[in-house]
């Protein structure tokens, strides 16, 4: 096996350490004009020592892929088991540096994780990083409160608990009790924070440009942008509160979503005080189970709570970890989701909307022209050809039905034809979409990872994405609709909306009917084993009675 560390020459060590100390000159020249000057000699020397560790890790990772591939041919067997095992060596390194520098760099190593389209080592690997910090000392967050609010504790809440009840890499959250006995969450950022977010996105956007100089088909400062973009609204909870009542209006008629009431005369960009709301972890399994609440229902409501955001509101949660949306014993069908941190929100252009609800009606039936065409209109070209493998797990030439996945013959031709693709076609891919599209993708993928921790199949996924897809469309119509130059067009479009809608309904149906056969197959085994376990326990008697 090629091994990177045993033959790094001298020259990919002599680009690590002018990106190390070039990096770093940057961002002293970046901190010395900066205007925050909190606490500036250690908060400084914090910044370097953070800076360094990642230019480093990140020029080693870049290096590697460079100098391991070295005259391997493009496509063959060799090079593949080559690059999966690059991919695994830089996802380990960049784990060990987001663990090591904690704070944004986790936030970092998670976004890339929810993004489906970085090879697979890196979205595992990093999947582990959990955002836990170490919670910050109750004085500080006291200070905090009193400076953001103006007034001292006593005289806000009738009882603050100085334990918080969840720690973060930006802030944590207490537990009270407001003068009028009202129970409450108190979210606390972290002081100084705004200083460690500009060195660590200068370093970040640092490490993007000087890699895409020094190798070209190596670009990743899209996803610097957007993290960046997300970040930076993260901190500022008076936005977040805004998100949170808007997202609750969208949702008033839902009693199956919940959202914490937000307390404006004690709410700051640094303190966000909102409504005690209990529950879970929503991937808490064993919670689901002994409270009698069903996975599956569970995972069909998450589901069709964002497919509603993305399809008909516009308005999209870009965050859905399991940490931000906990399960209620109460609420209709038995349980209720708390949807939480609404700091990181999309709002959808119309336009993308309506593109985006249209690229799933032909994603349903597989309408490989439509398909291509709204590729160009989204800027991706010839890309648009993965879209169906990206969303439904099909080819766009695939004869499987929906959500039954891909036969092994298109599985051996996707194989064929991703052989091909070069580190230049995926930057190119990435950095043609449209930034809303990265939202989607993102959140797409965090939304995957739950419904498998739920156990639910993916189809429901499918199934509901269609359906709101269909909805998105169908208020674009009526709205349309009004004006009489459209009544033929809008005719038409009614007519489709039906054919569609025939077609989910036999798509349910199907999945219904494979819901029942695998309930009515578990609920056999167990009268079978039950009956086993009877005839063994009546055993004895019959040996004793002879």
């Amino acid at each position: 096996m090629r091994r990177y560390g045993g033959v790094l020459k001298f020259g990919a060590k002599t680009s690590v350490y002018l990106l190390t100390a070039a990096g770093c000159a940057a961002l002293a020249h970046d901190s010395f004009n900066s205007g925050d000057t909190l606490d500036f000699p250690s908060g400084f020397l914090n910044g370097v020592v953070r800076s360094s560790r990642a230019v480093f890790a990140i020029s080693s990772c870049v290096i590697d892929y460079k100098y391991s591939l070295r005259g391997l041919p493009a496509g063959s067997d060799e090079y593949g088991r080559e690059l999966s095992e690059i991919h695994l060596r830089s996802a380990r390194r960049i784990l060990k540096l987001c663990d090591a520098n904690k704070g944004f760099y986790v936030k970092a190593g998670q976004f890339v994780a929810a993004m489906r389209q970085v090879p697979r080592e890196y979205s595992s690997t990093l999947s582990s990083l959990q955002d836990q910090a170490v919670p910050c000392n109750f004085e500080a967050v006291k200070e905090v409160i009193v400076k953001s609010l103006g007034k001292d504790l006593s005289e806000i809440f009738l009882s603050f608990d100085e334990k918080p009840v969840a720690a973060a890499s930006i802030a944590q959250v207490h537990h009270a009790f407001l003068q009028d006995n009202q129970e409450v969450a108190v979210k606390v950022q972290y002081p100084g924070l705004e200083y460690q977010m500009k060195f660590d996105l200068t370093t970040m956007a640092f490490l993007s440009r000087s890699v895409a100089w020094l190798f070209p088909e190596y670009r990743f400062e899209w996803m610097v942008s957007e993290f960046t973009k997300s970040i930076a609204s993260e901190l500022d909870f008076i936005q977040e509160a805004i998100n949170s009542e808007r997202a609750a209006n969208n949702f008033r008629k839902n009693r199956t979503v919940r959202i914490p009431r937000i307390y404006w005369d004690f709410t700051s960009r640094q303190v966000l005080t909102m409504q005690f709301c209990e529950g879970q972890k929503v991937n808490d399994l064993e919670f689901l189970h002994r409270m009698g609440i069903s996975p599956l229902e569970v995972a069909k409501a998450l589901v069709d709570v964002f497919a509603e955001m993305i399809f008909v509101h516009g308005f999209l949660h870009g965050d859905p970890h399991p940490g931000n949306i906990l399960v209620s014993p109460r609420g209709p069908n038995g349980f209720s989701l708390v949807i939480l941190d609404h700091g990181i929100y999309k709002q959808l252009s119309e336009d993308f909307r309506k593109k985006y609800c249209r690229l799933w009606e032909a994603l349903i039936i597989l309408d490989s022209p439509k398909i291509q065409q709204l590729g160009e209109t989204f800027g991706v070209g010839k890309y648009a050809r993965y879209f169906p493998v990206i969303f439904t797990g099909r080819t766009i030439n695939s004869k499987s039905v929906l959500g039954r996945g891909m036969s092994p013959e298109e599985k051996k031709h996707l194989k064929e034809d991703l052989k091909s693709l070069k580190m230049e076609d995926i930057s190119s891919f990435m950095e043609s979409l449209p930034p809303d599209f990265l939202t989607i993708l993102r959140t797409d993928g965090l939304l995957r990872s739950l419904i498998s921790k739920l156990g639910a199949p993916q189809r429901i996924r499918l199934l509901s994405y269609a359906k709101y897809a269909l909805h998105g469309l169908s208020v674009e119509a009526s709205s349309e609709s009004d004006s009489a130059v459209l009544v033929i067009s809008g005719f038409k479009t009614s007519i489709k909306y039906l054919r569609l809608r025939i077609l989910l309904e036999i798509m349910e149906f199907v999945a219904y009917m494979n819901d029942i056969k695998h309930s009515m197959t578990a609920k056999l085994r167990q009268f079978i084993l039950s009956v086993g376990d009877h005839i063994r326990s009546l055993r004895p008697f019959f040996i004793s009675s002879r």
